[in-house]
């Protein structure tokens, strides 16, 4: 089943690799005899489920293999499933559009309240000065 990404980008099954081995952990016997921890692997720079522009910006983010793993549950198709929704939430985080920050002035209030609070700062830490002989 292809794994849809956003609106734009579903990764046809094909490009997805699994690899399946024991978790270890507890869980005893189960653990030691089941291959439930799951590896996802997607290989970014040959995939053609991409298109440019996306191919660039999930490049820079993860390299060119994009790999989750996952050993949370003791079911194989639990952590599967589990693995799967992982790199999808990756890739869309990855995909999202940067927002760049603009500069601003500090309000009015908030540099009043700045300044307000390094006089009762400073006046704490005269407090705490050991009397002068003059004083």
């Amino acid at each position: 089943m292809p794994l849809p990404v956003t609106r734009s980008l579903v990764i046809p099954d094909a490009e997805l690799v699994e690899r399946f081995t024991a978790s270890g952990g507890p869980g005893g016997q189960h653990a030691n005899r089941s291959n439930t921890k799951v590896e996802l692997t997607w290989n970014i720079a040959e995939s053609e489920a991409v298109s440019a522009s996306q191919r660039t910006r999930l490049v820079q983010r993860f390299g060119d293999v994009a790999r989750v793993v996952v050993d949370d549950e003791r079911s194989q198709s639990r952590n599967r499933s589990l693995a799967r929704s992982r790199l999808a939430e990756q890739l869309v985080i990855a995909l999202a559009p940067v927002r760049s920050r603009r500069a601003t002035k500090p309000t009015r209030g908030s540099a009043r309240r700045r300044l307000n609070e390094k006089k009762r700062r400073s006046q704490d830490k005269q407090l705490r000065r050991k009397p002068n002989r003059d004083d």
